[in-house]
């Protein structure tokens, strides 16, 4: 598995969005770039999840933050997330791939079937992860999990962000 280091250049990543196509490289945001990669359809606590950050998506914006929610899902199922999980203010992709889990240092998981909610996972799928990337390419932050649970909230990462800006904070973790 692939361990990105903060202060290094991040992975390339494009990746098909329900407006369009999408490009990390292309990002000029004036803080961060902030990749948000959730399981997928079939899973209530990515729908709550994605919920929030959808809420709070304005104050990430007024700190300079670009976001981009993305899963292994299908087109299809992305837009039923958006759809039925009612995300307004987010960019979805979709169709991350083993490649691109990989190249991330992202976990991925086979499908057991019906979720608790009665959705099919699918075949295989990215676990979740976050990161938050310079806008010169460079990764400054990222929290990566093997589960569903105990993700970083979203009220804390702008916490987190406001201090990391007005203190000028170093990326942290280069080191391994």
């Amino acid at each position: 598995m692939v361990v990105l280091k903060p202060r290094t250049a991040t992975p390339e990543l494009v990746i098909n969005t329900l407006k369009s196509t999408w490009s990390l490289t292309q990002q000029t945001p004036e803080n961060f770039t902030m990749l948000v990669v959730y399981r997928g359809l079939h899973c209530p606590i990515c729908k709550n999840y994605l919920r929030e950050l959808s809420r709070l998506a304005d104050d990430f914006s007024a700190k300079g933050v670009n976001i981009i929610a993305l899963s292994s899902d299908t087109e299809e199922r992305a837009q039923l997330a958006s759809t039925e999980w009612e995300i307004e203010n987010l960019t979805m992709g979709y169709g991350l791939t083993v490649e691109q889990s990989q190249a991330l240092g992202l976990h991925r998981s086979a499908g057991r079937g019906l979720t608790s909610i009665g959705i099919e996972e699918p075949t295989e799928f990215t676990e979740p992860g976050l990161y938050l990337v310079r806008p010169d390419g460079t990764l400054y932050w990222s929290n990566i999990n093997t589960m569903p649970f105990a993700r970083p909230h979203f009220k804390e990462v702008l916490g987190a962000i406001e201090f990391a800006i007005t203190k000028n904070y170093p990326a942290r973790g280069e080191l391994i």
